[in-house]
């Protein structure tokens, strides 16, 4: 036991006195550990093109917004069917963008909303139901449209007249 105790501490060696050359990386004196090492400058790209932020992988494609599925009614559609029925269509916007990565990054092909209702249109149906199980009873579904009441004041009376007219809508 005590041969090995003594070749550890053998092992171990001392620390260098000051002023001793032998540091680790072959300098004469010891490096200051509180100082950090100066930040690098990024290399000017010579292809012309902005530089990557690290986030990005170069083998990472750019993101495309999704379509919306063939024969599914889009979001203006829907609207409109709500507009023709006398429903409240106040303070329409399309909010498609934050559809993607941007806003709220949900996968939908379309988003208008107004203060009654949000239109989600998706590319599949299979997305359109995912999102339901996520919104749960404030929100409807009819193949890949998705209405959403989430943060609206609309009641339960009117939610049914925009959920029929989606379901009558072909």
């Amino acid at each position: 036991m005590t041969i090995l105790l003594a070749l550890g501490l053998a092992a171990c060696g001392s620390d260098p006195e000051p002023g001793d050359p032998s540091w680790a990386n072959g300098s004469p004196k010891a490096v200051a550990t509180s100082e950090a090492p100066p930040p690098e400058e990024p290399a000017a790209p010579t292809n012309g093109k902005a530089p990557r932020t690290p986030s990005e992988s170069p083998s990472t494609p750019a993101f495309r917004m999704p379509t919306k599925a063939a024969g599914t009614p889009g979001a203006r559609k829907v609207v409109d069917a709500f507009k023709a029925a006398g429903l409240k269509v106040t303070n329409l916007r399309n909010r498609t963008v934050d559809c993607g990565p941007d806003g709220a990054g949900i996968g939908c092909a379309e988003l208008l909303t107004t203060d009654a209702v949000k239109v989600y249109v998706f590319p599949t149906e299979a997305n359109a139901t995912n999102q339901m199980d996520v919104w749960g009873a404030d929100a409807f579904r009819k193949g890949a449209v998705v209405l959403s009441y989430l943060g609206t004041k609309t009641g339960a009376a009117e939610r049914k007249r925009y959920n029929d007219v989606l379901t009558k809508l072909g």
